[in-house]
């Protein structure tokens, strides 16, 4: 496969792409459950359900997936549960997947004047949080989470809206064809062809089997392939 036309701004999903925070999401639904008298359930299953946000995510868990409870009351306190207990466990076995330091730095390096930002399903709060603790900010002029705006991933509203702020930043109109859009479900995908973005699928991420469903214009299979898809000069 040849490589695709250096972009002017790459996006990269969190969890399952830049960060594996499988173990600690799963525990924390378990811990949900627990709190509320069910049983626990396996990490596979829980692993499915990871992408669409938190509330998503708890949904599912509890039983709830379309979202058609009756009962939001008990939504509410499941999430809220849930949310409290990830925020003080979020880092407990959380880590950044090997090579993706490299990469970021290799792209870094190579092209200075690419813009790199992270849009994430994944409240923002506690995004912004992981990638302080793992240096990983410094690489992006943006941080939007799940909650940052009206719609979540794969509405491409805030890919939208990263496309415009970056345009901002260089001095001219980005085209969402100089946009790539990097992660590791079919979610992340659908955002990119949402927008008219290009769109890369990582297959070492949480839901890989998802890029069956909505197949991305390139196939990553790890990190060090982020530069050399992207024809960055530099590569690892």
């Amino acid at each position: 496969m040849s490589p695709a036309p250096t972009p002017c701004l790459i996006v990269f999903d969190l969890d399952g792409t830049l960060i594996d925070s499988r173990v600690d999401l799963c525990n924390s639904v378990n811990a949900t459950l627990e709190h509320l008298g069910k049983p626990a359930l396996p990490e596979a299953v829980i692993s499915g359900y990871i992408g669409d946000g938190a509330s998503m995510l708890v949904r599912r868990a509890i039983g709830d997936p379309e979202g058609d409870s009756t009962d939001e009351q008990y939504v509410t306190k499941a999430l809220t549960f849930f949310l409290d207990y990830y925020r003080i466990h979020k880092l407990d076995y959380t880590y950044v997947y090997p090579g993706v330091l490299e990469a970021l730095e290799s792209i870094r390096a190579a092209h200075p004047d690419i813009l790199m930002a992270v849009l994430t399903n994944k409240p923002v709060h506690p995004s912004r949080d992981i990638c302080d603790h793992f240096n990983l900010s410094r690489f992006f002029f943006q941080n939007y989470g799940g909650n940052s705006f009206h719609a979540k991933k794969p509405d491409p509203h805030g890919l939208k809206a990263l496309i415009d702020e970056a345009s901002v930043l260089i001095g001219y109109t980005i085209a969402p064809a100089e946009t790539v859009m990097i992660g590791d479900t079919d979610i992340d995908i659908l955002t990119a062809r949402n927008c008219g973005a290009r769109s890369i699928g990582c297959t070492f991420g949480l839901k890989p089997h998802s890029l069956e469903d909505a197949p991305p214009d390139y196939l990553a299979h790890e990190p060090a392939d982020w530069p050399r898809i992207l024809n960055i000069d530099n590569v690892l």
